[in-house]
């Protein structure tokens, strides 16, 4: 699994420099500290693209309709990859695999700054998609094995981590824009960051497999029903992460009514709260369990969602998109720690199956709303979401997984 015989290399004239206890803390340390910079090498690429889509849209002389026809390409290359990425990691590895990923990640990031038109920019996209789900998976399972060294929970300070990224690119990205770097220049500089990361942490991954009964069944092993509630859950979160992303900007325009100059609070609200949540969530995991929590978290959810749709007002509705930044920051992840734990399927391939029906809700949730916006009104639409807060918690006191 991973090699302790670094203590050796700490011996002088037959005694260790450090007690094995911190020899060892260290050790660990220096792992945990290298997956997280994995997980931020994935969130920067990702940010670094979403920072500059409004250059390249007017680069390419892309209208709102084809660049939402474009845009469609990178979940369609994550959705062509799903099958395969889980397999992938626990054949070769997912150290191995997480290497080769994130490498080809940035890569392929910086392709797309080379676009000079519409078929070469979604092609771009779907290519960035494919390695953006192998590197998800692949990072996800490193982060399984690490808390798994720990003993606690940590997963949520890795997302919490991703989400630092996020805001890192956005701000780096907004910085270029103003210094007028090229899109190129940009995209190649934050690849080198991503090379640099990958060379000195490559080293402290995990080497690991799982040794797994064979299964029976043909192609898409057969699951159990706790993968799937889980992957369920995840869709319901998902499905409110996505439309906060998509949607909170419109809502504070057309239904809070603010100035222009505060129609992105909302999002930024919901941003803070979201990261935040991911840094302390693991210690109120781990103190009061992550049953507890997550229903918690489905409640804050619907709380959010309704107090926007009941008082549509500055205050109220940034108060409540807090909420639902809290609500959902630690449910993916500690989804992912239950599933990644799973005693009969490997952990890429049970992150995998549970990915794939959570992400299915960052996909349609905003296009749903959209359509029961167009017939009943956006804050009907947000209110309908907000059933999905409490049909989390309802679902995550029947599954035992989650105890």
């Amino acid at each position: 699994m991973i090699d302790v015989n670094f203590l050796v290399r700490n011996k002088t004239l037959g005694k260790p420099k450090k007690s094995y206890r911190d020899l060892k803390a260290t050790y660990l340390n220096r792992i945990r500290w290298a997956v997280s910079l994995f997980y931020f090498s994935t969130g920067l690429c990702f940010a670094t693209w979403a920072s500059r889509i409004p250059a390249i849209k007017t680069a390419l002389h892309l209208s709102n309709g084809q660049l939402g026809t474009i845009l469609f390409a990178l979940p369609v290359g994550q959705l062509t990859m799903m099958y395969f990425s889980g397999k992938l990691v626990t054949r070769f590895g997912s150290h191995r695999i997480l290497m080769f990923s994130v490498l080809l990640y940035a890569y392929s990031l910086t392709n797309l700054g080379l676009a000079t038109n519409a078929w070469q920019l979604g092609l771009g996209l779907y290519i960035l998609g494919i390695f953006a789900n192998l590197s998800n998976i692949a990072v996800n399972t490193q982060g399984v094995y690490t808390e798994s060294l720990f003993k606690r929970n940590i997963m949520s300070t890795f997302h919490g981590v991703w989400s630092l990224a996020g805001f890192s690119g956005a701000m780096l990205g907004i910085g270029m824009s103003i210094v007028k770097i090229s899109t190129y220049s940009h995209f190649l500089m934050v690849a080198a960051l991503v090379v640099l990361f990958v060379a000195f942490n490559f080293n402290y991954l995990i080497k690991a497999k799982k040794s797994m009964p064979q299964l029976k069944e043909k192609g898409f092993r057969k699951r159990d029903v706790s993968l799937i509630l889980l992957g369920i859950i995840g869709f319901c979160s998902m499905a409110s992460e996505g439309i906060m992303f998509d949607w909170s900007g419109v809502y504070f325009k057309d239904i809070v009514k603010a100035p222009i100059s505060l129609v992105g609070l909302g999002y930024t609200s919901f941003m803070i709260m979201m990261a935040s949540g991911r840094f302390f969530g693991d210690g109120l995991i781990n103190r009061f369990g992550r049953k507890r929590v997550m229903q918690i978290s489905g409640v804050l959810i619907s709380l959010g969602f309704f107090t926007a749709v009941l008082f549509p007002y500055i205050i109220p509705s940034t108060i409540a998109f807090m909420v639902i930044g809290l609500g959902v920051s630690t449910i993916v992840p500690t989804l992912y720690s239950i599933a990644g734990k799973h005693p009969t399927i490997p952990t890429g391939e049970a992150l995998t199956a549970v990915s794939s029906i959570s992400f299915l809700g960052f996909l349609m949730g905003p296009p749903v709303i959209g359509y029961i916006a167009e017939l009943f009104g956006l804050r009907y639409s947000f209110g309908f979401i907000g059933i999905f807060g409490f049909a989390i918690a309802l679902m995550v006191s029947k599954i035992k997984a989650v105890e």
